[in-house]
């Protein structure tokens, strides 16, 4: 398998073309428009030139990999070739239904079709297409050049053949790829979705203030990060979208998003996205951010 086509050019679209590119196959970038593309291709740029600057790769590839990236507005074209296609657009179970359909009309037969979704059922999307059993999850983790864990996510029909070419091309990326069943949220969003809605709500009731909350996470538990902090890094839109699949998928009111996280999304406080969420980012670094907003009236 050689030739890979990623359909979005946003944060995971344009890191999942990055490390393909980078461990020496041929991307075709897909996404609406030609800024979009533009910009997706900026961002492998700049992430590829702190790569050289950790002496992590060299100039030459830098050049190599961002020669092995070409860009297509026209899906059907980008597709035409591909072994295997990665769709990394917004987490909208609508959208994605269209985009396989349309991935499964254009793309050759044997072509295996993968998600990166961060909680949608597999099953659901592969039953658009024709060829459920080529259909199948392959959640990567931001930022996608970084992170190692690839959750491999099989549907109710995904073939053992699929899965293990998944799992042998995961590992060709230096990722750890794991199997996991396609419930809601798979594994990493049920546990970790929860949790941020936790934080939020401590939050939103007064228990503690976002640094003391985040202090805690990180020090008492040793998380990298606090669980506001990595809300506004993911996308507190993602995270709501995210929450919602969980409640619908499963109707256990833990999983109901926090009313405080509902508002912050309803008045576009998205993270690092929007420059502002728990944190103010408009300055390049995180700022506290100190609002009775974040409290119940």
């Amino acid at each position: 398998m050689k030739n890979i086509a990623v359909i979005g050019s946003g944060t995971m679209g344009n890191g999942i073309a990055h490390t393909f590119a980078q461990f020496g196959y041929q991307v075709a970038l897909i996404d609406i428009s030609e800024n979009a593309l533009e910009r997706g291709i900026n961002t492998i740029s700049k992430n590829l030139d702190r790569q050289v600057s950790k002496g992590v790769i060299s100039e030459e590839d830098k050049s190599a990999t961002l020669h092995r990236i070409s860009k297509y507005t026209s899906l059907q074209e980008g597709v035409k070739n591909a072994e295997l296609v990665v769709e990394a657009a917004t987490e909208n179970i609508d959208l994605k239904l269209q985009i396989f359909k349309e991935i499964d009309s254009y793309a050759p037969i044997d072509t295996i079709l993968a998600s990166n979704t961060s909680s949608i059922s597999i099953t659901k999307i592969a039953s658009v297409t024709n060829r459920p059993d080529k259909v199948i999850g392959m959640h990567f983790m931001n930022p996608v050049p970084v992170m190692k864990l690839v959750e491999i996510i099989r549907g109710y029909s995904t073939s053992d053949e699929v899965t293990k070419t998944i799992f042998t091309l995961s590992e060709s990326l230096q990722k750890v790829p794991v199997e996991v069943n396609d419930y809601p949220g798979f594994i990493a969003n049920r546990i970790l979705m929860p949790m941020i809605n936790e934080a939020i709500s401590s939050l939103y009731e007064g228990v503690a203030g976002v640094n003391e909350i985040d202090t805690v996470m990180k020090l008492g538990m040793a998380h990298p990060m606090g669980p506001l902090q990595l809300a506004d890094f993911i996308g507190l839109d993602v995270c709501l979208a995210i929450l919602k699949v969980l409640h619908d998928g499963f109707g256990q009111p833990k999983y109901a998003p926090c009313p405080l996280l509902v508002n912050m999304v309803t008045a576009g406080k998205l993270g690092v996205k929007s420059g502002e969420g728990f944190y103010d980012w408009n300055h390049g670094t995180k700022e506290l951010i100190v609002s009775q907003k974040f409290r119940k009236a």
